[in-house]
């Protein structure tokens, strides 16, 4: 029996079919009509080409193998809609150890978003990758199975064992996941509220996904809406009012640690002259440093913030010269996105000592992800390493400010969830109002054909277009009333729950599904071959 192309050739149509058609037993248990055949009889495509196309006589009759496969298990996966999921570790749940093994730099975003949607159960996907967190978000057909292979996908890519993943991830699932998206938008989720950073963060996830396949409509829609929900609660809240950075919160624990007489003497080394590295240089100018060195690979970018900046003493200096600055300074900062360290523990150990004047230690305040200077460093009597995870030491004296602040932006966050899951909502009833669109337009274009034959090869244009209007008007007065059914806003429960049911009813009556759910499958196959 014939079966719709939109089966063939799609790998995970293959596997969800496999997985609900093979038990763990040698014997196939299948909706299918298939009870008590042998596994061993017959090979693995075998058994998934007859759950698609092998009926009983009396079955094929009466039933398209589309119409089994919608009434099968496998069904759910496209008849329900899929699941936002995003998992994730961030400095409130995992070390920077961890954090450091899982990060994706920004250039490897594409390839990363290719390889999650090539797993079975992931239709879309985009990486949130800073210093502070590593995140993860999937449009999912299936939650469990989902949250399982992007696990397994991360702990493949890092190296660290999925059980050790386990312990440090959170998972959160459609308004969840909706909600936390936009407190990490907002700067509500930050070490350091309502910090800039991460907003331009969240921009640069729709910059690098735009044109990737895989950073498909509801993850791009989820994040271009989570930076409409940034920029509000900065402009509509004084979440912003005095707040800190992870640049400037780095800047107060360096002071916090050195003696209070020694803030305008003590020499300042800056590693990185990127975003991060300016916005400790302008900190330090904020507090009273008006004399540092900074190390570049490039002079260009010191140059420009020395235009930027040109009340302040700054010495380039090479990478090369590096440890040579290094032994010149009391603190060091780094901020390179360098993969392995610049600084381990034989590099620091053959630096003379720091200036009397701070005690003799060096500090070294390491704000990258992955860290620049080896945790070994802390074993040499004369260095001091902290990281992003020793932030927390600055930001907690405000505790209760920043709660005040988030609840202001809570009210907001609420709002634009319930507009985005509104968005969504809406999503749903596109392919019927298409499709229905379409079986009218087929209908029409038929009977029109049939009228013109009968009136004859005499007819004018004028008389053509007239009853091809006329054909048109009707079409459109009996859709109105349809469609005006379909169109939802997603504010009201209850009108959602009806437009949803007259979106059923209409599939049913016209005979819709089996062409949304050959598209659904198209989609599948296009998205498996690209």
């Amino acid at each position: 029996m014939a079966v719709s192309n939109a089966f063939v050739g799609c790998p995970k149509l293959e596997t969800l079919l496999n997985h609900h058609t093979l038990s763990s037993t040698s014997t196939l248990q299948t909706p299918l009509g298939l009870i008590g055949v042998p596994r061993n009889n017959r090979t693995r495509r075998g058994l998934i080409h007859r759950a698609r196309c092998e009926l009983s006589p009396s079955e094929s009759a009466t039933i398209s193998a589309l119409e089994q496969l919608k009434n099968s298990a496998p069904d759910r996966y496209t008849k329900e809609r899929s699941s936002i999921v995003v998992i994730g570790l961030s400095i409130h749940t995992a070390p920077v150890e961890m954090r450091e093994k899982l990060a994706i730099p920004e250039a490897e975003w594409p390839r990363a978003i290719g390889e999650l949607c090539g797993l079975n159960h992931i239709e879309e996907a985009a990486v949130l990758s800073t210093c502070n967190r590593m995140e993860i978000y999937v449009l999912a057909l299936s939650q469990h199975r989902g949250v399982k292979e992007v696990t397994e996908w991360m702990s493949k890519t890092s190296g660290i064992p999925v059980s050790e993943i386990c312990q440090h991830r959170f998972l959160l699932y459609n308004k969840d996941a909706t909600q936390h998206i936009f407190e990490v938008s907002a700067g509500l989720d930050s070490l350091v509220l309502g910090e800039g950073q991460i907003l331009a963060q969240v921009k640069q996830v729709v910059k690098v996904g735009q044109g990737v396949n895989g950073f498909g409509r509801n993850i791009s829609g989820l994040f271009k809406h989570a930076i409409t929900v940034g920029k509000r609660v900065r402009t509509e809240t004084n979440i912003a009012a005095g707040a800190v950075s992870v640049s400037s919160a780095a800047v107060e624990l360096a002071l916090m640690k050195l003696p209070e007489s020694s803030h305008a003497s003590a020499r300042m080394l800056i590693i990185g002259a990127g975003k991060m590295g300016k916005l400790v240089i302008k900190h330090l100018v904020a507090k009273g440093c008006n004399k540092m060195v900074v190390v570049n690979r490039s002079e260009e970018r010191v140059t420009a913030i020395r235009e930027e900046i040109p009340c302040v003493e700054i010495t380039y200096r090479p990478l090369d010269e590096m440890l040579a600055s290094a032994a010149e300074a009391d603190v060091v900062f780094t901020s390179t996105a360098s993969e392995s360290p610049l600084f381990l523990k034989e590099h620091v150990e053959t630096l003379p000592p720091a200036s009397p004047e701070i005690g003799g230690v060096r500090l070294f305040v390491d704000i990258s992800v992955p860290r620049n200077v080896g945790s070994c460093v802390n074993e040499v009597e004369t260095a001091r390493v902290y990281n992003v995870d020793d932030l927390k030491e600055v930001v907690a004296a405000n505790k209760e400010d920043r709660l005040r602040k988030a609840m202001e932006a809570q009210t907001i966050i609420a709002e634009e969830s319930n507009q985005f899951e509104a968005w969504r909502d809406s999503l749903e009833t596109v392919p019927t109002i298409k499709k229905l669109r379409a079986y009218a337009e087929r209908i029409r274009m038929a009977e029109l054909e049939k009228c013109m034959s009968k009136m004859g090869d005499d007819i004018n244009k004028k008389t053509t277009r007239a009853v091809d209007d006329l054909s048109r008007g009707i079409v459109n007065r009996f859709l109105h009333g349809p469609m005006q059914h379909l169109r939802c806003d997603g504010s009201d429960s209850r009108t959602l729950s009806e437009t949803l049911e007259n979106m059923h009813a209409l599939n049913r009556m016209y005979g819709l599904e089996k062409d949304i759910l050959e598209e659904k499958l198209k989609a599948m196959t296009s998205g498996q071959q690209k």
